[in-house]
C-alpha cells in the first residue's frame, strides 16, 4: 500500500473507534447512577462510609466534571473490543504469520492480566481508605470530596492494572532473547525484593495490606514465567539440539571414523 493509502485506513479506523467511543460515553452518561453506586461501594464499606455514605462536591461544576470523568473512562471500558480489534487491524497486516500470533497471544495476556489487577484494586480500596481515613485517630472526620475519591480509584485501578502487566513484559523479554530463562531463575530473589520495593512505592495508599495484594501475585506470576521460559527452552532443544548453543560456542563433532566400502563396484 502506498503511504496515502495508509494514512486513509489509519482515518478510517480512527474514525470508527472514536464513534464508538462517543457511543459509549453517552451510554454511559445516561448509566451514571448504578456506575456511581457501583464505584462509591469500597467507601460505603469503610468505619467512616458505614456512618454517612455521602461524597461532596466543593465547586459548582464537580457534579458535571466528574460525572464526564467516570462516562469517558466507562465509555473506553465499555468500547475497548471496538477500538483494540480497529488497531490490530491496522497493525497485523505489517507482521508477518509468527508474529500476528504472538502479537494476538501478548494483547490478549495483557488485557487478562490488566483485568485482574483491576480486580485486585477494587477488592482493596476499602482497606486503603481504612487505612488513610483512620491513621490521624477518631476525633479526625475527613469531608471526602467526590473528586479526590474517584481520583483516588482511578489510581489504585491504574496502578494494579498496570503493574500486573509485569509478567507479559517478562515473557516478552524471554521470547527475544534478551532474559534467559537461567537468568530469571538466578536472579529470583532479587527481582522478588524488587516486586515488593516497588509495589511498596506505587500504591496510592501506603498501607502494607495493599502493597502486598500487589506485590504476592507478581511473585506467583514471575515463577508461572520461569515455568514458561523452561517448558519453552525444553520444546527448542526436543526441535534442534542445538539452539541451546551460543553464538561463540562450538558444536559437537562425531570425529569416529565410519567404514567405507572401497572395492570396485562390478557393472
Amino acid at each position: 500500500m502506498a503511504l496515502a493509502d495508509h494514512l486513509r485506513e489509519l482515518r478510517n479506523r480512527m474514525g470508527i473507534s472514536l464513534l464508538a467511543l462517543a457511543v459509549g460515553v453517552v451510554v454511559a452518561f445516561f448509566f451514571w447512577q448504578p456506575i456511581y453506586d457501583f464505584l462509591r461501594q469500597p467507601y460505603c464499606s469503610t468505619g467512616q462510609g458505614e456512618k454517612t455514605c455521602d461524597l461532596y462536591a466543593l465547586g459548582i461544576f464537580d457534579q458535571f466534571l466528574v460525572r464526564m470523568k467516570v462516562s469517558f473512562i466507562a465509555g473506553s471500558v465499555l468500547t475497548a473490543p471496538v477500538w483494540l480489534y480497529q488497531l490490530g487491524a491496522f497493525i497485523t497486516p505489517a507482521l508477518h504469520r509468527k508474529e500476528r500470533k504472538y502479537a494476538a497471544a501478548f494483547l490478549a495476556a495483557s488485557l487478562v492480566l490488566f483485568s485482574i489487577g483491576c480486580v485486585f484494586a477494587y477488592l482493596t480500596v476499602s482497606r486503603g481508605l481504612d487505612f488513610l481515613l483512620s491513621v490521624g485517630g477518631g476525633d479526625i472526620v475527613t469531608l471526602l470530596s467526590i473528586q479526590s475519591y474517584l481520583s483516588f480509584v482511578t489510581l489504585m485501578l491504574l496502578a494494579f492494572g498496570v503493574a500486573f502487566l509485569f509478567p507479559v513484559v517478562i515473557c516478552f523479554l524471554n521470547l527475544t532473547g534478551i532474559l534467559s530463562t537461567d537468568r530469571m531463575r538466578t536472579s529470583r530473589r532479587a527481582m522478588i525484593f524488587g516486586v515488593f520495593a516497588v509495589s511498596a512505592l506505587i500504591t496510592p495508599s501506603q498501607d502494607p495490606f495493599t502493597f502486598m495484594v500487589m506485590a504476592i501475585p507478581l511473585c506467583v506470576l514471575y515463577e508461572g514465567c520461569i515455568l514458561i521460559g523452561r517448558v519453552r527452552d525444553r520444546t527448542r532443544r526436543r526441535a534442534d539440539p542445538l539452539a541451546e548453543l551460543g553464538d561463540d560456542e562450538t558444536s559437537y563433532v562425531d570425529l569416529t571414523p565410519s567404514y567405507v566400502d572401497d572395492r570396485p563396484s562390478s557393472l
